[in-house]
Protein backbone atom coordinates (compact mmCIF):
# COMPACT_ATOMS: atom_id res chain seq x y z
CA UNK A 1 0.00 0.00 0.00
CA UNK A 2 2.47 2.56 -1.29
CA UNK A 3 0.79 5.89 -0.05
CA UNK A 4 1.64 8.81 1.61
CA UNK A 5 -0.15 9.25 4.90
CA UNK A 6 -2.05 11.98 5.22
CA UNK A 7 -3.42 11.40 9.12
CA UNK A 8 -0.64 11.93 11.06
CA UNK A 9 -0.57 11.65 14.99
CA UNK A 10 2.75 11.36 17.42
CA UNK A 11 2.54 9.12 19.97
CA UNK A 12 2.31 11.29 23.50
CA UNK A 13 5.10 8.90 25.44
CA UNK A 14 7.41 11.71 24.96
CA UNK A 15 7.96 11.74 21.56
CA UNK A 16 7.08 14.67 19.61
CA UNK A 17 6.57 16.03 16.38
CA UNK A 18 8.62 18.40 14.81
CA UNK A 19 6.92 21.11 12.17
CA UNK A 20 8.17 19.16 8.94
CA UNK A 21 6.67 15.89 10.39
CA UNK A 22 3.07 17.24 10.86
CA UNK A 23 1.81 21.02 10.12
CA UNK A 24 -0.53 21.85 13.16
CA UNK A 25 -1.40 25.82 12.77
CA UNK A 26 -4.57 26.73 12.56
CA UNK A 27 -7.31 26.26 10.85
CA UNK A 28 -5.75 22.28 10.89
CA UNK A 29 -7.51 21.15 13.82
CA UNK A 30 -8.47 17.62 13.36
CA UNK A 31 -7.95 15.22 16.81
CA UNK A 32 -9.77 12.01 17.98
CA UNK A 33 -13.20 13.77 18.55
CA UNK A 34 -13.67 15.37 15.14
CA UNK A 35 -12.21 12.83 13.14
CA UNK A 36 -13.65 9.19 12.77
CA UNK A 37 -16.58 10.46 11.40
CA UNK A 38 -16.78 8.67 7.58
CA UNK A 39 -15.78 5.94 5.93
CA UNK A 40 -12.76 7.73 4.29
CA UNK A 41 -11.30 9.05 8.12
CA UNK A 42 -11.12 5.36 8.70
CA UNK A 43 -8.87 4.50 6.12
CA UNK A 44 -6.73 7.63 6.29
CA UNK A 45 -6.27 7.13 9.89
CA UNK A 46 -5.00 3.02 8.49
CA UNK A 47 -2.43 4.41 5.94
CA UNK A 48 -1.47 6.60 9.14
CA UNK A 49 -0.74 3.30 11.06
CA UNK A 50 0.77 1.91 7.98
CA UNK A 51 2.45 4.86 7.22
CA UNK A 52 4.89 4.16 10.49
CA UNK A 53 6.03 0.97 9.41
CA UNK A 54 8.33 1.78 6.88
CA UNK A 55 10.46 3.91 10.11
CA UNK A 56 11.24 0.13 11.22
CA UNK A 57 14.18 -0.30 8.95
CA UNK A 58 15.78 0.49 12.11
CA UNK A 59 14.25 -2.64 13.72
CA UNK A 60 15.96 -4.58 10.58
CA UNK A 61 19.61 -3.03 10.72
CA UNK A 62 19.84 -2.88 14.57
CA UNK A 63 18.92 -6.42 14.57
CA UNK A 64 21.49 -7.52 12.37
CA UNK A 65 24.08 -4.85 14.06
CA UNK A 66 23.61 -6.83 17.25
CA UNK A 67 23.81 -10.12 16.29
CA UNK A 68 26.89 -12.20 15.20
CA UNK A 69 26.21 -11.63 11.27
CA UNK A 70 27.84 -8.61 10.59
CA UNK A 71 29.82 -5.53 11.34
CA UNK A 72 28.86 -1.80 11.79
CA UNK A 73 30.37 -0.50 9.29
CA UNK A 74 30.08 3.19 8.04
CA UNK A 75 32.49 5.82 7.00
CA UNK A 76 34.39 5.39 10.59
CA UNK A 77 34.25 3.70 13.87
CA UNK A 78 32.22 6.55 15.25
CA UNK A 79 29.90 6.84 12.38
CA UNK A 80 26.16 6.34 13.78
CA UNK A 81 27.52 5.93 17.27
CA UNK A 82 24.57 4.09 18.84
CA UNK A 83 25.00 1.41 15.89
CA UNK A 84 28.49 1.21 16.84
CA UNK A 85 28.22 0.79 20.81
CA UNK A 86 25.83 -1.63 20.22
CA UNK A 87 28.02 -4.13 17.84
CA UNK A 88 30.13 -3.93 20.60
CA UNK A 89 27.75 -4.51 22.94
CA UNK A 90 28.78 -1.16 24.80
CA UNK A 91 25.19 0.51 24.44
CA UNK A 92 23.51 2.21 27.65
CA UNK A 93 20.47 3.93 28.25
CA UNK A 94 21.82 7.25 26.67
CA UNK A 95 21.59 6.40 22.75
CA UNK A 96 19.25 7.86 19.97
CA UNK A 97 19.21 4.66 18.09
CA UNK A 98 17.58 3.01 21.19
CA UNK A 99 15.73 5.69 21.81
CA UNK A 100 14.50 5.47 18.02
CA UNK A 101 13.32 1.72 18.63
CA UNK A 102 11.55 2.95 21.13
CA UNK A 103 9.73 5.41 19.60
CA UNK A 104 8.93 4.73 16.52
CA UNK A 105 7.04 1.68 17.79
CA UNK A 106 5.18 3.64 20.22
CA UNK A 107 4.18 5.99 18.00
CA UNK A 108 2.37 2.81 15.83
CA UNK A 109 0.96 1.32 18.47
CA UNK A 110 -0.80 4.81 19.48
CA UNK A 111 -1.72 5.27 15.75
CA UNK A 112 -3.68 2.10 15.87
CA UNK A 113 -4.75 3.11 19.32
CA UNK A 114 -6.64 5.91 17.87
CA UNK A 115 -8.72 4.01 15.68
CA UNK A 116 -9.66 1.23 17.68
CA UNK A 117 -11.08 3.68 20.27
CA UNK A 118 -13.33 5.39 17.97
CA UNK A 119 -14.49 1.90 16.18
CA UNK A 120 -17.94 2.13 17.55
CA UNK A 121 -18.35 5.56 15.85
CA UNK A 122 -19.85 4.93 13.08
CA UNK A 123 -21.02 1.44 10.88
CA UNK A 124 -19.59 1.09 7.09
CA UNK A 125 -19.16 -2.05 4.97
CA UNK A 126 -15.62 -2.70 5.14
CA UNK A 127 -14.93 -1.68 9.30
CA UNK A 128 -14.10 -5.00 10.58
CA UNK A 129 -11.67 -5.77 8.23
CA UNK A 130 -10.17 -2.31 8.90
CA UNK A 131 -10.24 -3.03 12.22
CA UNK A 132 -8.63 -6.46 11.97
CA UNK A 133 -5.50 -4.33 10.23
CA UNK A 134 -4.85 -2.09 13.04
CA UNK A 135 -5.22 -4.77 15.54
CA UNK A 136 -2.57 -7.10 13.95
CA UNK A 137 -0.64 -3.66 13.25
CA UNK A 138 -1.00 -2.85 17.22
CA UNK A 139 0.22 -6.59 18.24
CA UNK A 140 3.04 -6.04 15.81
CA UNK A 141 4.92 -2.94 17.15
CA UNK A 142 4.13 -4.49 20.69
CA UNK A 143 5.76 -7.46 19.93
CA UNK A 144 9.10 -5.44 18.89
CA UNK A 145 8.77 -3.11 21.76
CA UNK A 146 8.60 -6.63 23.86
CA UNK A 147 11.49 -8.21 21.94
CA UNK A 148 13.51 -5.22 22.58
CA UNK A 149 12.61 -3.76 25.98
CA UNK A 150 10.98 -6.45 27.97
CA UNK A 151 8.81 -5.08 30.32
CA UNK A 152 6.65 -2.25 29.15
CA UNK A 153 3.81 -0.14 29.69
CA UNK A 154 0.48 -1.58 27.90
CA UNK A 155 -3.03 -0.05 28.88
CA UNK A 156 -6.57 -2.00 28.24
CA UNK A 157 -7.84 0.68 25.12
CA UNK A 158 -3.83 0.85 24.29
CA UNK A 159 -3.80 4.81 23.97
CA UNK A 160 -1.74 6.49 26.02
CA UNK A 161 -2.03 10.43 26.91
CA UNK A 162 0.54 13.13 28.25
CA UNK A 163 1.24 12.62 31.74
CA UNK A 164 0.38 8.91 32.30
CA UNK A 165 3.66 7.67 31.88
CA UNK A 166 4.02 8.74 35.98
CA UNK A 167 1.54 6.32 36.81
CA UNK A 168 1.36 3.57 34.27
CA UNK A 169 3.85 0.57 35.43
CA UNK A 170 5.56 -1.70 32.97
CA UNK A 171 3.68 -4.60 32.38
CA UNK A 172 5.40 -8.03 33.12
CA UNK A 173 6.54 -9.56 30.01
CA UNK A 174 3.66 -12.18 30.61
CA UNK A 175 1.10 -9.55 30.21
CA UNK A 176 2.62 -7.89 27.27
CA UNK A 177 2.20 -11.57 25.09
CA UNK A 178 -1.34 -12.05 26.40
CA UNK A 179 -2.45 -8.37 25.10
CA UNK A 180 -0.51 -9.29 22.40
CA UNK A 181 -2.00 -12.63 21.94
CA UNK A 182 -5.73 -10.86 22.31
CA UNK A 183 -5.33 -8.42 20.01
CA UNK A 184 -3.84 -11.13 17.10
CA UNK A 185 -6.83 -13.74 17.91
CA UNK A 186 -9.94 -11.01 17.48
CA UNK A 187 -7.48 -9.77 14.44
CA UNK A 188 -8.04 -13.44 12.80
CA UNK A 189 -11.81 -13.22 13.58
CA UNK A 190 -11.92 -9.82 10.99
CA UNK A 191 -9.22 -10.41 8.65
CA UNK A 192 -10.35 -11.75 5.22
CA UNK A 193 -7.83 -14.80 4.51
CA UNK A 194 -6.52 -13.02 1.05
CA UNK A 195 -5.38 -9.83 1.49
CA UNK A 196 -8.21 -6.80 -0.01
CA UNK A 197 -5.21 -4.82 -1.65
CA UNK A 198 -1.63 -5.63 -1.83
CA UNK A 199 0.33 -4.58 1.30
CA UNK A 200 -2.48 -4.74 3.57
CA UNK A 201 -2.71 -8.16 6.16
CA UNK A 202 -4.63 -10.63 5.84
CA UNK A 203 -5.33 -13.61 8.33
CA UNK A 204 -2.35 -15.40 7.08
CA UNK A 205 0.02 -12.65 8.04
CA UNK A 206 -1.84 -12.40 11.52
CA UNK A 207 -1.59 -16.51 12.17
CA UNK A 208 1.70 -16.06 11.24
CA UNK A 209 2.87 -13.51 13.72
CA UNK A 210 0.26 -15.18 16.21
CA UNK A 211 2.68 -18.42 15.53
CA UNK A 212 5.31 -16.35 16.27
CA UNK A 213 4.54 -15.12 19.58
CA UNK A 214 3.45 -18.37 21.03
CA UNK A 215 6.89 -20.12 19.32
CA UNK A 216 9.00 -17.00 21.93
CA UNK A 217 6.94 -17.95 24.69
CA UNK A 218 7.81 -21.37 23.91
CA UNK A 219 3.88 -22.45 23.56
CA UNK A 220 5.18 -24.99 20.96
CA UNK A 221 1.72 -27.00 20.42
CA UNK A 222 -0.21 -23.59 19.92
CA UNK A 223 2.77 -22.39 17.52
CA UNK A 224 2.33 -25.25 15.61
CA UNK A 225 -0.85 -24.84 15.06
CA UNK A 226 -0.89 -21.32 13.81
CA UNK A 227 1.62 -21.95 11.70
CA UNK A 228 0.86 -25.18 9.98
CA UNK A 229 -2.77 -23.64 9.20
CA UNK A 230 -0.65 -20.74 7.32
CA UNK A 231 1.19 -23.64 5.59
CA UNK A 232 -1.43 -25.78 4.67
CA UNK A 233 -3.62 -22.91 3.33
CA UNK A 234 -2.21 -23.12 0.09
CA UNK A 235 -1.76 -19.26 -0.45
CA UNK A 236 1.81 -19.60 -0.81
CA UNK A 237 5.01 -21.19 -1.33
CA UNK A 238 9.09 -20.74 -1.89
CA UNK A 239 9.51 -18.53 -4.30
CA UNK A 240 12.15 -20.19 -7.22
CA UNK A 241 10.03 -23.63 -6.86
CA UNK A 242 7.16 -23.22 -9.48
CA UNK A 243 6.34 -21.58 -12.84
CA UNK A 244 9.25 -19.26 -14.16
CA UNK A 245 10.25 -18.41 -10.85
CA UNK A 246 14.01 -17.37 -10.64
CA UNK A 247 15.00 -18.14 -6.89
CA UNK A 248 18.15 -15.62 -7.57
CA UNK A 249 15.58 -13.08 -7.95
CA UNK A 250 13.91 -13.19 -4.76
CA UNK A 251 14.81 -10.03 -3.11
CA UNK A 252 14.87 -8.16 -6.68
CA UNK A 253 11.67 -5.77 -7.43
CA UNK A 254 10.18 -8.23 -9.47
CA UNK A 255 9.33 -10.93 -6.80
CA UNK A 256 8.32 -8.27 -4.19
CA UNK A 257 5.03 -9.08 -3.04
CA UNK A 258 4.99 -12.43 -4.52
CA UNK A 259 4.08 -16.08 -3.38
CA UNK A 260 6.55 -16.34 -0.48
CA UNK A 261 5.28 -13.00 1.31
CA UNK A 262 3.47 -13.59 4.12
CA UNK A 263 3.72 -10.21 5.18
CA UNK A 264 6.08 -7.15 3.45
CA UNK A 265 6.62 -3.58 4.58
CA UNK A 266 6.29 -1.53 1.82
CA UNK A 267 8.46 1.28 0.40
CA UNK A 268 8.53 3.73 -2.42
CA UNK A 269 11.30 6.06 -4.01
CA UNK A 270 8.59 8.23 -5.05
CA UNK A 271 9.08 11.19 -2.17
CA UNK A 272 12.36 12.68 -1.22
CA UNK A 273 13.84 12.83 2.48
CA UNK A 274 16.33 13.96 4.21
CA UNK A 275 18.04 13.51 7.44
CA UNK A 276 16.16 15.93 9.53
CA UNK A 277 13.69 13.23 9.77
CA UNK A 278 14.92 9.76 8.64
CA UNK A 279 11.19 8.59 10.36
CA UNK A 280 9.46 10.63 7.23
CA UNK A 281 11.07 9.18 4.30
CA UNK A 282 8.61 6.78 2.37
CA UNK A 283 11.70 4.88 1.06
CA UNK A 284 13.56 1.98 2.72
CA UNK A 285 16.34 3.72 5.11
CA UNK A 286 18.13 0.79 5.55
CA UNK A 287 18.81 0.36 2.43
CA UNK A 288 20.92 3.35 1.52
CA UNK A 289 22.47 2.71 4.91
CA UNK A 290 24.02 -0.62 3.91
CA UNK A 291 25.04 0.11 0.20
CA UNK A 292 28.50 0.09 -1.26
CA UNK A 293 30.43 3.31 -0.77
CA UNK A 294 31.37 5.08 -3.34
CA UNK A 295 30.18 2.66 -5.73
CA UNK A 296 30.11 3.10 -9.71
CA UNK A 297 29.05 -0.03 -11.77
CA UNK A 298 26.26 -1.57 -13.26
CA UNK A 299 22.96 -3.01 -11.08
CA UNK A 300 23.26 -1.43 -8.20
CA UNK A 301 23.88 2.02 -6.24
CA UNK A 302 26.32 3.46 -3.87
CA UNK A 303 25.36 3.66 -0.27
CA UNK A 304 26.89 4.48 3.35
CA UNK A 305 28.57 1.15 3.90
CA UNK A 306 26.59 0.27 7.03
CA UNK A 307 25.79 -3.56 7.83
CA UNK A 308 28.54 -5.47 6.80
CA UNK A 309 28.35 -9.20 6.59
CA UNK A 310 31.64 -11.09 8.49
CA UNK A 311 33.37 -13.40 6.83
CA UNK A 312 32.50 -16.10 9.61
CA UNK A 313 29.00 -15.41 8.09
CA UNK A 314 29.79 -16.03 4.19
CA UNK A 315 31.87 -19.03 5.15
CA UNK A 316 28.71 -20.27 7.18
CA UNK A 317 27.16 -21.33 3.43
CA UNK A 318 29.04 -24.37 1.73
CA UNK A 319 30.33 -23.17 -1.47
CA UNK A 320 26.93 -25.19 -3.06
CA UNK A 321 24.76 -23.20 -1.32
CA UNK A 322 22.15 -20.73 -3.80
CA UNK A 323 21.37 -18.66 -0.83
CA UNK A 324 24.90 -17.56 -0.40
CA UNK A 325 25.35 -15.47 -3.46
CA UNK A 326 21.82 -14.06 -2.87
CA UNK A 327 22.15 -12.86 0.30
CA UNK A 328 25.73 -11.51 0.42
CA UNK A 329 27.53 -9.66 -2.01
CA UNK A 330 31.56 -10.31 -2.35
CA UNK A 331 32.54 -7.08 -3.32
CA UNK A 332 36.01 -7.81 -4.67
CA UNK A 333 34.83 -10.84 -6.43
CA UNK A 334 32.02 -8.14 -8.03
CA UNK A 335 34.41 -5.79 -8.93
CA UNK A 336 36.98 -7.81 -10.47
CA UNK A 337 34.01 -9.35 -12.50
CA UNK A 338 32.49 -5.63 -13.75
CA UNK A 339 35.15 -3.25 -13.03
CA UNK A 340 33.09 -1.45 -10.66
CA UNK A 341 34.85 0.57 -8.11
CA UNK A 342 34.28 1.64 -4.62
CA UNK A 343 35.44 3.20 -1.21
CA UNK A 344 36.20 1.47 1.78
CA UNK A 345 35.38 3.88 4.88
CA UNK A 346 35.19 2.09 8.75
CA UNK A 347 38.41 -0.13 9.36
CA UNK A 348 37.91 -0.82 12.42
CA UNK A 349 38.99 -4.74 13.01
CA UNK A 350 35.80 -5.37 15.07
CA UNK A 351 33.00 -3.15 13.46
CA UNK A 352 34.75 -1.95 10.02
CA UNK A 353 34.61 -3.31 6.34
CA UNK A 354 34.74 -6.89 5.85
CA UNK A 355 34.69 -6.85 1.56
CA UNK A 356 30.90 -8.46 1.98
CA UNK A 357 27.80 -6.45 1.76
CA UNK A 358 24.02 -7.66 2.52
CA UNK A 359 22.62 -8.13 -0.89
CA UNK A 360 19.35 -8.90 -0.03
CA UNK A 361 18.90 -4.79 1.40
CA UNK A 362 21.16 -3.23 -0.96
CA UNK A 363 20.30 -0.35 -3.50
CA UNK A 364 19.17 -1.76 -7.18
CA UNK A 365 19.64 0.81 -9.89
CA UNK A 366 15.87 2.71 -10.03
CA UNK A 367 14.88 5.97 -10.94
CA UNK A 368 13.91 7.30 -6.97
CA UNK A 369 13.53 10.73 -5.99
CA UNK A 370 16.81 12.43 -3.89
CA UNK A 371 18.11 11.97 -1.57
CA UNK A 372 18.63 8.77 -3.38
CA UNK A 373 20.19 6.83 -0.05
CA UNK A 374 17.39 7.75 1.82
CA UNK A 375 14.09 6.58 -0.47
CA UNK A 376 15.37 3.31 -2.00
CA UNK A 377 11.87 1.53 -2.72
CA UNK A 378 12.78 -1.90 -1.52
CA UNK A 379 10.51 -3.79 0.54
CA UNK A 380 11.15 -5.49 3.34
CA UNK A 381 9.72 -8.89 3.49
CA UNK A 382 8.90 -8.98 7.05
CA UNK A 383 7.57 -12.67 7.53
CA UNK A 384 8.56 -14.95 4.41
CA UNK A 385 6.79 -18.37 4.11
CA UNK A 386 10.29 -19.55 4.43
CA UNK A 387 10.62 -18.43 8.23
CA UNK A 388 6.91 -19.79 8.72
CA UNK A 389 8.11 -23.05 7.40
CA UNK A 390 11.52 -23.16 10.12
CA UNK A 391 9.62 -21.62 13.08
CA UNK A 392 6.86 -24.39 12.60
CA UNK A 393 9.57 -27.14 12.06
CA UNK A 394 10.89 -25.92 15.20
CA UNK A 395 7.68 -25.80 17.13
CA UNK A 396 7.18 -29.53 15.71
CA UNK A 397 10.93 -30.53 17.34
CA UNK A 398 11.01 -28.53 20.34
CA UNK A 399 7.30 -29.69 21.41
CA UNK A 400 8.09 -33.25 20.48
CA UNK A 401 5.43 -33.33 18.35
CA UNK A 402 6.32 -34.32 14.69
CA UNK A 403 10.17 -34.75 13.73
CA UNK A 404 8.89 -35.97 10.64
CA UNK A 405 6.76 -33.18 9.47
CA UNK A 406 9.47 -30.84 10.91
CA UNK A 407 12.02 -32.64 8.78
CA UNK A 408 9.95 -32.25 5.46
CA UNK A 409 9.79 -28.76 6.22
CA UNK A 410 13.38 -28.00 6.27
CA UNK A 411 14.20 -30.11 3.94
CA UNK A 412 11.64 -27.90 1.29
CA UNK A 413 13.73 -24.85 2.15
CA UNK A 414 16.92 -26.79 2.36
CA UNK A 415 16.13 -28.23 -1.78
CA UNK A 416 14.77 -24.81 -2.57
CA UNK A 417 18.90 -23.62 -1.88
CA UNK A 418 19.75 -26.69 -3.75
CA UNK A 419 20.91 -28.33 -1.29
CA UNK A 420 20.57 -32.11 -0.40
CA UNK A 421 17.83 -33.76 2.02
CA UNK A 422 18.58 -34.10 5.84
CA UNK A 423 17.36 -37.26 7.97
CA UNK A 424 18.32 -36.26 11.47
CA UNK A 425 15.94 -36.08 14.51
CA UNK A 426 15.76 -34.61 18.08
CA UNK A 427 18.68 -32.57 19.30
CA UNK A 428 20.72 -32.89 16.12
CA UNK A 429 17.70 -31.73 13.74
CA UNK A 430 16.85 -28.70 16.01
CA UNK A 431 21.17 -27.65 15.62
CA UNK A 432 19.97 -28.01 12.29
CA UNK A 433 16.78 -26.25 12.05
CA UNK A 434 18.78 -23.25 13.89
CA UNK A 435 21.33 -23.63 11.19
CA UNK A 436 18.95 -23.08 8.43
CA UNK A 437 17.11 -19.94 10.61
CA UNK A 438 20.42 -18.00 10.26
CA UNK A 439 21.58 -18.78 6.52
CA UNK A 440 18.23 -18.45 5.13
CA UNK A 441 17.33 -15.21 7.18
CA UNK A 442 20.47 -13.86 7.08
CA UNK A 443 20.19 -9.92 6.59
CA UNK A 444 16.84 -9.81 7.71
CA UNK A 445 16.94 -8.84 11.33
CA UNK A 446 15.80 -12.08 13.09
CA UNK A 447 19.44 -13.86 14.21
CA UNK A 448 19.81 -11.66 17.32
CA UNK A 449 16.57 -12.50 18.80
CA UNK A 450 16.96 -16.16 18.12
CA UNK A 451 19.66 -16.51 19.76
CA UNK A 452 18.59 -14.78 22.83
CA UNK A 453 15.00 -16.13 23.25
CA UNK A 454 16.83 -19.90 23.03
CA UNK A 455 19.77 -19.11 25.16
CA UNK A 456 22.58 -19.10 22.75
CA UNK A 457 23.33 -15.49 22.42
CA UNK A 458 26.17 -15.50 24.61
CA UNK A 459 27.97 -18.09 23.26
CA UNK A 460 28.10 -16.36 19.56
CA UNK A 461 27.82 -12.92 20.24
CA UNK A 462 30.97 -10.86 21.33
CA UNK A 463 30.95 -9.20 24.59
CA UNK A 464 27.22 -9.96 24.93
CA UNK A 465 26.61 -10.59 28.53
CA UNK A 466 23.56 -12.49 29.87
CA UNK A 467 20.70 -11.96 31.24
CA UNK A 468 21.71 -7.99 30.78
CA UNK A 469 22.09 -7.87 26.87
CA UNK A 470 18.95 -10.28 26.58
CA UNK A 471 17.16 -6.91 26.37
CA UNK A 472 18.11 -3.11 25.61
CA UNK A 473 17.89 -0.74 27.59
CA UNK A 474 14.72 1.77 28.39
CA UNK A 475 15.98 5.12 27.12
CA UNK A 476 17.23 7.69 29.86
CA UNK A 477 14.58 10.24 28.88
CA UNK A 478 11.34 7.83 29.37
CA UNK A 479 12.97 7.14 33.19
CA UNK A 480 13.71 10.52 33.37
CA UNK A 481 10.26 11.12 32.00
CA UNK A 482 8.60 8.44 34.11
CA UNK A 483 9.70 10.43 37.57
CA UNK A 484 10.65 6.81 39.13
CA UNK A 485 7.72 5.02 37.89
CA UNK A 486 10.02 2.70 35.68
CA UNK A 487 13.12 0.92 36.77
CA UNK A 488 15.90 0.58 34.29
CA UNK A 489 16.51 -3.21 33.28
CA UNK A 490 19.00 -4.92 34.76
CA UNK A 491 22.41 -4.24 34.62
CA UNK A 492 21.96 -0.73 33.03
Amino acid sequence: MKKIAVFLICTTLSISCSDDFVDVTPPYSINSETFFNSEEDFQNALIGSYDVLQATYVNVIMGEIASDNVNAGGESPTDVIGWQQVDRMIHTPVNSNIRDLWNFNFAGLQRAAFIIENKDNIEFEGKDQIIGEVLFLRAYFNFELVKWFGPIPIKPDGKFELGEEVTTPRSPVEEVYAYIESDLIQAIENLAINSVEIGRVNQMAARALLGKVYLYQEKFDLAADQLNTVINSGNYHLYGTQGDENYADLFEFIAENGPESVFEIQYTGVEGAGFGCLQCSEGNVMVGFSGVRGYTGPVYESGFGFCLPRQEAYDAYTSNDLRRDVSILDIEDWAAETNATYNIGNQDPVTGHTGYYNRKYIPRNNDNQPDPNLTQPNNYRAIRYADVLLMAAESLNRGNINDNLARTYVNQVRNRAGLSDVQDSGSQLLDIIYNERRLELMGEGHRFFDLVRTGRAQQFIDGFTAPKNNLFPIPEEEIQFSQGNWTQNPGY
